[in-house]
């Protein structure tokens, strides 16, 4: 298709609720999508939501897990560092960034994280400084409702840079035990009545023999989710931020279309790095022209393709994972950027309300979202304001030209295609929806507006 394609990771979004309710329906760990999982236990929605966000920033949170090799850096954005190595471990990149393959390594695991509402799903994400020759790695472990526990699952390799003293930005493949699986970025219940009822996260913070720089971690956190099996979802009435909307540039992917297909195929499928790049510049971060320099200079938006570029996962072959994106957005200063789930379109207007835009990733067939003028197995968009009947006003980069950025879609379409579970493709076959997956983007210290309409989505 000529707009958003059908990717791996597009279909990965089609077969995780669908994995959580029957193992032998899901697409193998090889099929990657766009959208995925579903809301969980109760920190925004109270009792009734099964979304659940938990995350580690502040000093004291640092020091509450368990550090070998770290120490704590205090001071305006407290962060975790390489202190004194806890040794060296082994890592051969296998897409070929770098021969180095023993790396000095300190690890830190977070507290179990006991879940309110059981939970399908995990997706991690994180903030991040990797200076030359420094990388981390991300694991999660949980805990199933028998009491016993999965394995460490990577849930990313990654480096802010793709230089040849590191390892290349990588999910990985083929992990599971029978009962739960990792595709991509996502940790995937697969087990039928099994459920995880609680978690740990681990960052293992990595650099090359011989150098001194260390990366930093600002923010670590994950998103549970068992977001209920659903083709529709209750309508809303407009919300709080009708007739709000939010000043973000308008890029097109569909104008990069043939350019540096090595990432992705070229600008067709650039849907994710591009909404990322508008709501990033939205809260006035630009790349530097020399980070971009490499770019052709007859392209029009060369930050875009840098976005791409810094984004790519070597093993989705793809630039849209999620938390792959969210770490691009936070190695602007002063910037966080974190994946979750929202319940509602009112979470939504909540957020614009407060001066905070969101990325949504949702599948449609063409004639279920009026205007877009495209179907799409997996798509990313950005949701800018509400008009003041209540429509969503959205900067869609599946268009032609900067100028047909800006959409307006149909209230009752959007909220449907976004929040549901379940869905038919264009051949009648039940695929399945993200469930209101989402990323936020928003400065390290927040107005207090802002903290309270994050607070009431579970983000502190």
């Amino acid at each position: 298709m000529s707009r958003p394609v059908t990717t791996r990771r597009t279909l990965l979004a089609a077969s995780v609720a669908v994995a959580a309710t029957a193992a032998a329906t899901a697409l193998p760990s090889a099929a990657h999508g766009a959208g995925r999982a579903a809301p969980e236990g109760g920190s925004h929605g109270g009792g009734g939501s099964s979304v659940a966000y938990a995350s580690w920033t502040s000093a004291a949170d640092w020091h509450g897990g368990l550090g070998r090799g770290t120490r704590v850096d205090h001071g305006r954005r407290p962060g975790l560092a390489i202190g004194t190595p806890a040794g060296t471990l082994p890592y051969r990149d296998p897409h070929g960034g770098t021969t180095t393959e023993r790396w000095e390594y300190a690890t830190w695991t977070s507290p179990r994280r006991a879940l309110r509402h059981p939970a399908r799903q995990l997706i991690a994400s994180w903030n991040a400084r990797t200076p030359e020759g420094t990388w981390l790695r991300v694991e999660a472990q949980g805990t199933y409702s028998d009491g016993t526990e999965s394995p460490w699952y990577t849930l990313g390799v990654w480096t802010s840079g793709d230089g040849p003293d590191v390892p290349r930005r990588t999910s990985v493949d083929d992990q599971g035990d029978g009962r739960s699986t990792v595709w991509t970025d996502t940790l995937a219940v697969t087990e039928d009545g099994t459920r995880i009822t609680a978690f740990r996260l681990r960052a293992t913070l990595l650099r090359a023999p011989g150098v001194h720089a260390t990366p930093t971690l600002w923010r670590l956190g994950a998103m549970t989710s068992d977001v209920p099996d659903r083709f529709e979802v209750p309508p809303t009435a407009p919300g709080e931020a009708a007739g709000v909307e939010l000043p973000v540039p308008s890029y097109s992917q569909n104008i990069h279309e043939g350019r540096y297909p090595e990432y992705d195929n070229g600008g067709e499928a650039w849907c994710s790095p591009t909404s990322s790049q508008m709501i990033i510049e939205s809260w006035g971060r630009l790349p530097d022209p020399e980070d971009y320099a490499w770019v052709n200079p007859e392209y029009d938006d060369p930050q875009v393709c840098h976005a791409a570029r810094y984004t790519y996962d070597y093993r989705y072959e793809g630039c849209g994972n999620w938390p792959f994106n969210a770490a691009y957005a936070a190695t602007y200063d002063d910037l966080q950027g974190v994946v979750t789930r929202l319940d509602t379109l009112h979470d939504a207007e909540r957020l614009v309300r407060a001066g905070i835009p969101l990325i949504t990733s949702q599948s449609f067939l063409e004639e279920e979202l009026d205007g877009a003028g495209y179907g799409t197995a997996g798509h990313l968009m950005t949701v800018v304001g509400f008009t003041r009947d209540g429509d969503v006003i959205a900067n869609d980069p599946a268009s032609d030209s900067n100028a047909e950025v800006r959409r307006v879609y149909r209230r009752r379409q959007f909220e449907n295609i976004w929040l549901r579970t379940k869905r038919y493709d264009a051949k009648g076959k039940v695929r399945s929806g993200t469930g209101g997956v989402c990323y936020l983007y928003f400065p390290a210290r927040p107005s207090a507006v802002q903290r309270r309409a994050l607070a009431s989505v579970g983000i502190r």
